[in-house]
């Protein structure tokens, strides 16, 4: 079991096609974007419901509607995705097993339960220390960094890629792109 789960992974793919870096589509529909990587459409449609909750994408209305980033790509951490839509979940839940130690008897002394359990103490730093790290990075990031490692007509293939999707909406195609 991941701590972040797969839909973190999806959300976040799919959110970088929303960036002005990566490449600016404008508005995508969550159908187009869950074609583009290979993903479970409904299962996308429930992660953008949650990222709109969290006012980090807006619905558009319209043929050419979808989604769009709420703010700039900059302003988006991480951090913000991982919770918007796994929630903010503790990494560790300590069940404080340490007073039920069977050379105990029936009760623990003072000293086996004073303070912080110290496996809980660590598991807490390592989840401050991942947080920190969460929200150091931002879609502006991310998109920044395959930028950097796409071809220079990456942008242009996807923007066309879109671009041909609500071309064939609007002719009445289906989906692939082949006439009814």
């Amino acid at each position: 079991m991941s701590f972040i789960s797969t839909g973190v992974e999806y959300g976040l793919h799919c959110m970088l096609y929303l960036t002005q870096t990566h490449s600016p589509v404008g508005d995508a529909s969550v159908r187009d974007l869950a074609e583009l990587q290979g993903v479970p459409t409904e299962f996308l449609a429930k992660l953008f419901t949650k990222l709109a909750r969290a006012g980090l994408v807006v619905a558009t209305e319209g043929v050419k509607g979808g989604f769009r980033l709420a703010r700039p790509a900059h302003r988006i951490s991480v951090h913000d995705v991982v919770v918007a839509i796994d929630g903010d979940k503790p990494l560790f839940d300590c069940r404080e097993i340490r007073s039920r130690c069977a050379v105990f008897d029936d009760q623990a002394p003072p000293w086996a339960t004073r303070g912080v359990c110290t496996i809980n103490a660590v598991m807490q730093l390592a989840e401050k220390a991942m947080r920190t790290e969460l929200k150091r990075h931002t879609l502006d990031d991310l998109a920044g960094r395959i930028v950097d490692k796409a071809p220079a007509d990456y942008g242009d293939h996807i923007v066309q890629w879109f671009a041909d999707r609500a071309s064939g909406r609007q002719a009445g195609k289906p989906a692939g792109g082949k006439r009814a």
